[in-house]
């Protein structure tokens, strides 16, 4: 149960954060903002507060924010199409009743001939069996259809994602990456503060029961100076050369209060996935030594941020260029089966685990495939080099196919994580 919560708990605070960065920008630059959404299909939750619906659907599988224009709008007036009409106290159309008209007995009823409800926000057209006298209607800019009884609202151009200059719709996109960096920067910057900085030396922190380093003798804070009689300084070198050698016989000395000590451990031997597939390594069960700066702890925030970064983009590398299989992606179920395991080593690593996955969120979004962000940022690059936009119905398509070939992408790797949970 324990882990559900904390899955519940991530997921969502990864979402929120990314999809608010849309939210909040889409909204400082005038854009309409129809809906707030944290997962995809069947809506189990939802309420409207200024103009935008806020919702939470039923599959963990992402999120998202619709911005009137971003894609097609749902209703499209047509010349030939009967509507109704209801009116606000200045005679301006507030209500647009696309069906269902008979359940507005006080609405008027006209036949459409011409309608602009992005610039001049006017509906002309005749009463129904009635054609002597053309009508002109002018519509409020905050008017609503109402299809099915559910009212949405209209977007006047100026309200429109594609109405904003080029600047205002990538900041817009590139906002939801951007709040995962800096979530993940906050996160680093708790822990720092929490449980302090890893030190660059060589110097052990806990000591793990049950280990080599246990049954070898080693203490938290001893130093480790020199392995087989090579001199070390660095925390890195130190895992480097115990992971190298698995079953090894290795002779360390370390400075423990100011003394030297001679002291052999064996590595045990664990198998991790590696760029040519499973790889063995040696580990002795040890954890790296933390200590209390302020300026150390900002620095840590920044540059932890970056590290992981720079991992992640090296790891989609090598997937691109066929190092890595796509076997090893993991999908919601995989996450979560990682995550049961980081929630039971305790909640510092729980919160490293969910900052290195909101790191690893913005890296993949900003990717220039269909459908991310990545991909609709390139269109608003393309857009500067000609001069002008590319037509919408294309974008669209390209869009549309993008998200198919994701979710196919989803399928495939989930059915991966579940091979690997159950066969």
């Amino acid at each position: 149960m324990t882990t559900v919560i904390a899955f519940i708990f991530m997921f969502g605070l990864l979402v929120f954060i990314h999809e608010f960065g849309h939210l909040i920008f889409a909204k400082r630059a005038g854009m309409l903002a129809r809906e707030f959404a944290i997962g995809f299909g069947p809506k189990i939750f939802a309420f409207t507060k200024n103009e935008t619906v806020y919702t939470i659907r039923l599959l963990p599988i992402g999120g998202y924010v619709r911005v009137a224009g971003e894609d097609p709008e749902i209703i499209d007036l047509k010349p030939g199409h009967h509507i109704g009409l209801e009116f606000n106290d200045e005679g301006k159309v507030n209500k647009i009743i696309v069906n269902n008209k008979s359940k507005h007995p006080n609405a008027r009823v006209i036949e459409v001939e011409h309608v602009d409800l992005d610039h001049q926000l006017i509906i002309e057209g005749y009463e129904i069996d009635e054609e002597d006298e053309k009508l002109h209607f002018d519509v409020d800019r905050h008017a609503n259809f109402v299809m099915d009884e559910r009212e949405t609202q209209i977007a006047p151009y100026d309200r429109q994602f594609a109405s904003k200059r080029p600047s205002q719709r990538a900041m817009q996109l590139f906002a939801g990456p951007m709040m995962n960096f800096l979530l993940a920067i906050v996160i680093f910057l708790i822990l720092g503060i929490v449980q302090g900085v890893p030190t660059d030396e060589a110097r052990l922190g806990e000591i793990q029961t049950n280990t080599p380093a246990e049954e070898a003798g080693f203490l938290a804070n001893d130093e480790v100076i020199q392995i087989e009689g090579e001199a070390i300084s660095t925390w890195e070198e130190f895992t480097t050369i115990v992971r190298a050698n698995p079953g090894e016989e290795l002779e360390m000395t370390v400075l423990r209060n100011g003394n030297t000590e001679s002291i052999a451990v064996i590595p045990a031997e664990a198998t991790i996935e590696g760029p040519e597939g499973e790889e063995v390594i040696g580990q002795i069960g040890v954890y790296q030594a933390f200590e209390k700066s302020f300026l150390g702890t900002v620095e840590y925030g920044f540059t932890k941020t970056y590290e992981t970064t720079s991992l992640i983009l090296t790891n989609l590398g090598m997937l691109i260029t066929g190092q890595y299989s796509i076997d090893m992606l993991s999908g919601p179920v995989g996450i979560y089966d990682a995550t049961d395991q980081v929630v039971q080593t305790g909640f510092m690593n729980f919160l490293m685990w969910t900052a290195i996955l909101s790191i690893n969120l913005g890296v993949i979004n900003l990717v220039p495939l269909p459908a991310l962000d990545g991909g609709r940022l390139l269109f608003v690059g393309v857009e500067l080099l000609r001069g002008k936009p590319l037509e919408p119905e294309k974008e669209g398509i390209f869009h549309f196919v993008g998200f198919a070939f994701l979710m196919l992408l989803m399928i495939i790797v989930t059915w991966n994580d579940i091979q690997r949970l159950f066969l």
